[in-house]
């Protein structure tokens, strides 16, 4: 609008035509216009693709990376109808690639359920490309159309040759006016969601190609055990606990439900959970009844076999799920999204749906694989011994309430503020970096929590170990959220937690430990993006008058191009840097640069910190070998 202070007419309100708003605001629609965003693109169009497949009639989809930046997705689908819409006098063709919300999953009748109805759907794809093109085979022929920026270049689309088979063609181009970041889609990051779609869409297969390479890369996903297949890539570094893997699959009037789960020799749980083929990073009521009734289930059991004496308290959940591998996924005719990131199912009626088909179907499995069933109700009963031990242990780190100092680490410096959303933590590696640090805060906001050397490996620990623990203990005391079933992030004392290691190997390897707590014990502050990494820097140069602070050695490399003759001064440790360098560096708001820690693919993290964390040295190694080249900083 620009209209002045004395005129406020109707003609001073902006209305934006069709996708205009989608180009004027694309992170409303897209979260982002980084990395993020622009993959979503690709996840817009392969959700249609996969819609088609849930509906039962597609089974191949074929996603290519185009040698001139371009992505193209392929399926055997029915093909976008191209006949005219009633409401638009259009092509439907041209009204779903032109208009927001627009599809046959907001209808009865064409799809059961659906994936992509939690997008914001294909035209936002076609508005913030500078190229979109469209093929579509159906009805006995190919029908084409091509678009500009969302506009299409003709009104109708086009008749081509006869086709017996069907489906629809995507092809478009991100437009770098909206992705100032970066145009260029990242392998790995589509190849682990293709994978994880084709796990949870039984049988279909699809195949990634990349030809931007030479030669080209192609990888082809196609698993015929569906979830089963899913828990066994899951669990590839970890020892099983039983054979056979626990398959569950139930359809409902309205929904339907596919299961499946193994406990292994490690003390971590690995629930995914997903509806729609959405993973529900926050869980939801699918969770909630999975929960219910497989403690019901386990202790049932015990009881029945004698395993649990009558003078015996119940196994809790978290007795029940140590060492528990689950993927639970739902399907709903209308989801219910809730929660901070809405990834969360809020349908009531799963919870019931999920709980009763469970209740039916486990306890069969536990009698007919009785050896098996012991062997997962003692590994519960030893946790149980374990979890008692870890209750005297977390008392020590329980607060009196959110806004006393009571209790508080004696190390702690905090901040005045009792607002969570303005405080910071900073958890600094070191007592010589603890003093530059203190003295370089800002009191009323920042808080300072020095931690000394490194903490415990809590991938290959117990809760009860870790809680003795006493860096991990200042951390979790200091949160005021509790841990493991008992966190609660309301009772987060900030908003910001803040890793500050030194920018060496050292260093890494601290705020790996730091993460692998966050990880498996307090991950709701990973997925409300309370988690932060800051960039101290590596090297001081000073040309002239002029300080330049320099993140690693690739921006020296850089740097030295323009002044060779510029002599770098490296710091071997946050402890070398004075108040004053520190603030501007690393801790002043103006300034400092952070990294946020963001999970993009809960099944990718979890492999992540299986095997950098965990105890197979072999795939560690060839981990490390294979990506050592390409870190740059730590994304999961």
């Amino acid at each position: 609008m620009t209209a002045t202070r004395d005129s406020y007419q109707a003609s001073d309100i902006t209305v934006l035509e069709g996708l205009e708003a989608v180009r004027r605001r694309p992170g409303m629609y897209i979260g982002s216009t980084g990395p993020r965003g622009l993959h979503h693109l690709v996840w817009e169009v392969v959700d249609n693709s996969v819609d088609e497949a849930m509906a039962g009639v597609c089974d191949k989809i074929t996603v290519t990376l185009l040698a001139d930046g371009g992505v193209e997705v392929v399926d055997n689908g029915r093909g976008i109808p191209v006949g005219r819409h009633d409401k638009t006098r259009q092509s439907a063709l041209t009204t779903v690639l032109t208009t927001l919300h627009a599809g046959g999953k907001f209808e009865q009748g064409a799809y059961t359920v659906s994936g992509g109805l939690h997008g914001v759907g294909v035209s936002v794809v076609n508005a913030l490309s500078t190229r979109l093109e469209a093929e579509v085979r159906r009805d006995g022929f190919i029908w084409n159309q091509e678009f500009e920026r969302g506009k299409p270049k003709t009104k109708e689309p086009a008749k081509g040759r006869p086709v017996k088979k069907t489906g629809t063609t995507i092809r478009f181009w991100p437009d770098p006016e909206i992705f100032a970041e970066t145009v260029e889609f990242d392998f790995d990051v589509i190849a682990s969601r293709l994978r994880e779609t084709a796990f949870l869409t039984r049988g279909l297969e699809i195949t990634l190609r990349d030809e931007r390479r030479d030669p080209v890369v192609e990888e082809v996903f196609h698993y015929k055990g569906g979830l089963v297949d899913f828990v066994n890539h899951l669990n590839t570094k970890r020892e099983p606990l039983h054979p056979h893997i626990i398959d569950i699959s139930e359809v409902g009037e309205d929904a339907e439900l596919d299961l499946a789960m193994q406990w292994t020799s490690t003390y971590n749980e690995v629930v995914l959970s997903f509806a729609n083929n959405i993973n529900t990073h926050e869980g939801g009521t699918h969770e909630e009844g999975f929960r219910k009734a497989l403690t019901k289930a386990i202790n049932d059991f015990a009881r029945a076999k004698n395993l649990l004496k009558e003078k015996d308290e119940n196994l809790t959940g978290e007795d029940v799920r140590e060492g528990l591998t689950a993927v639970v996924s739902v399907r709903v005719r209308e989801p219910q999204f809730e929660g901070q990131t809405k990834t969360k199912l809020g349908n009531t009626e799963i919870r019931s749906f999920v709980e009763r088909a469970l209740n039916r179907r486990l306890p069969e499995w536990l009698e007919r694989y009785s050896p098996e069933a012991r062997r997962i109700v003692e590994k519960s009963i030893s946790a149980a011994r374990a979890r008692e031990a870890a209750r005297k242990a977390r008392e020590l780190t329980r607060r009196k309430s959110g806004l006393e100092s009571g209790g508080l680490p004696d190390k702690l410096a905090d901040c005045s503020s009792r607002d969570p959303g303005e405080s910071e933590l900073f958890i600094v590696e070191g007592k010589s970096a603890a003093g530059p640090a203190k003295a370089a805060r800002d009191s009323a906001t920042q808080a300072i929590l020095p931690i000394r050397g490194k903490i415990l490996n809590v991938e290959k620990a117990r809760l009860a170990k870790a809680l003795q623990n006493t860096e991990v203990q200042d951390i979790i005391t200091a949160m005021g959220t509790g841990i493991g079933d008992d966190f609660d992030i309301t009772k987060a004392r900030y908003h910001k937690v803040i890793l500050l290691a030194d920018a060496d190997v050292d260093g890494a390897h601290i705020r790996t430990l730091l993460l692998t707590l966050f990880f498996r014990h307090m991950r709701p502050l990973i997925e409300a993006g309370f988690v932060y990494i800051a960039q101290p820097p590596l090297y001081r140069v000073k040309v002239g008058s002029k300080v330049h602070y320099l993140k690693d050695d690739a921006e020296l490399a850089e740097f030295q191009k323009e002044h060779p003759k510029a002599k770098p001064t490296r710091f071997k440790g946050l402890g070398e840097m004075n108040a004053a360098e520190l603030r501007e560096t690393t801790m002043d708001p103006e300034t400092r640069v952070l990294i946020q820690v963001q999970m993009e693919d809960a099944a990718r993290a979890e492999e992540v910190f299986s095997t950098l964390m965990g105890d197979d040295v072999a795939s560690r190694k060839t981990f490390i070998q294979e990506n050592a080249g390409d870190i740059r900083f730590l994304d999961i």
